[in-house]
């Protein structure tokens, strides 16, 4: 029997301070710059602030970049663009410095971590940092067998939590999460269709490559075989990730759960983040108000769980390609949003406005003895 109680994270998980993101809107309030001018920079400033328990906000010195990695047996069905068990590929390209995330990352300064939990290749393909978490070689094709044992899906919850539990400790206070897998999606519309109760079609992509209309047909067809043996363990969302997921979103959302507890906020990137983070409300029920929907990936079962989450991404700039590229433009916005709520300055307190001065009397009518114009009351018992 597992010794994981997945009911520990209601417990451990508290919501960002409330009160301090009170005191940000009413510092904010004081700014020259009006409120609502700076659209959803503000936001993002008081939601940094409240994660932080600080105001005014804190600057952003060490941000980090997480991805997942995997292959998954269901794209052996020619589900994706990408041919089966080739995500070592992007994992290389990526350690390089050669992916778009890489590239982007390097851009604003940000290390790239890269955790393998199941790749199909050998361990010795890749620096031993890279593969030391790994669970298994690719998860199972999900259609007609788990992705993994319920030992693997535990190991890999775990070692997601590890991950949180390393990156908090070692500073790092926002993550951008990401995946680097081939067949990551199916697996992903595949736990959002469960967890909402859709169709297959209704939550079918065409993946951060885009596919044909067979191949969208082919994974259509392993989303509802999967759904099938989804559903009788839609309570316990272990067994879930086992069932349909796989080692690497396991993982993820081991480490978004295991990160709101360690209060580190999390800026989620596509499909299969959204995935994750929507099995981890399924668990902790606070857990999202750590999370930012980082971009909108155009993959209808993102949109879906999204909007279970009442989560709204901040872009929309068509970014496919996965791997944490979409979130990281987020990331730009998150830090813009920082320093415009530490550094504005407040509009100026309106002065007080001056008394009148007082003018002089004009001088007295001498001939009458009183001011000019006064009007004369008679006084009692005289003629007027």
């Amino acid at each position: 029997m597992s010794s994981l109680n997945l009911d520990d994270f209601t417990d451990l998980i508290e919501r960002p301070d409330s009160g301090t993101r009170r005191d940000a809107e009413e510092r904010r309030g004081r700014f020259a710059v009006p409120p609502g001018a700076l659209g959803r920079l503000d936001e993002l400033g008081e939601w940094l602030s409240a994660a932080q328990a600080a105001v005014p906000v804190k600057p952003l010195e060490r941000p980090r970049v997480v991805l997942f990695a995997g292959d998954h047996g269901v794209a052996e069905l020619g589900v994706s663009a990408r041919p089966a068990g080739s995500a070592a590929a992007l994992v290389r390209q990526a350690v390089e410095g050669g992916s778009a995330s890489a590239i982007l990352a390097r851009r604003l300064g940000v290390p790239v971590r890269v955790v393998d939990m199941s790749l199909d290749c050998e361990p010795d393909e890749l620096p031993a940092e890279v593969v030391r978490h790994r669970v298994r070689r690719s998860s199972g094709r999900i259609d007609i067998e788990d992705a993994l044992t319920p030992e693997e899906a535990e190991a890999a919850f775990r070692a997601g939590m590890a991950v949180a539990d390393e990156e908090a400790d070692s500073g790092t206070d926002l993550v951008v999460l990401g995946d680097l897998s081939v067949g990551g999606t199916t697996a992903a519309a595949t736990l959002i269709a469960a967890l909402c109760g859709t169709d297959a079609s209704v939550v079918t992509g065409r993946g951060g490559s885009p596919i044909d209309d067979l191949a969208w047909m082919r994974k259509c067809a392993a989303v509802r075989d999967a759904l099938r043996r989804a559903r009788p363990v839609l309570g316990d969302q272990l067994a879930l990730l086992g069932a349909v997921g796989g080692a690497d979103l396991a993982a993820a959302t081991g480490f978004l759960l295991q990160s709101a507890v360690r209060r580190t906020p999390v800026i989620l990137d596509g499909v299969v983040s959204a995935a994750c983070a929507l099995v981890g409300q399924r668990i902790a029920f606070r857990a999202p108000d750590w999370w930012l929907a980082g971009q909108s990936s155009g993959e209808p079962a993102q949109a879906k769980a999204l909007d279970r989450m009442a989560m709204e991404p901040l872009l929309d700039q068509g970014v496919t390609v996965g791997e944490g590229a979409g979130a990281l433009l987020e990331l730009a916005l998150v830090q813009a949003g920082a320093a415009l709520a530490a550094d504005l300055p407040e509009a100026p307190s309106p002065a007080a406005a001056p008394e009148p001065e007082a003018k002089p009397d004009p001088d007295p009518d001498p001939a009458s003895g009183s001011e000019p114009g006064a009007h004369q009351v008679p006084e009692p018992g005289t003629g007027t």
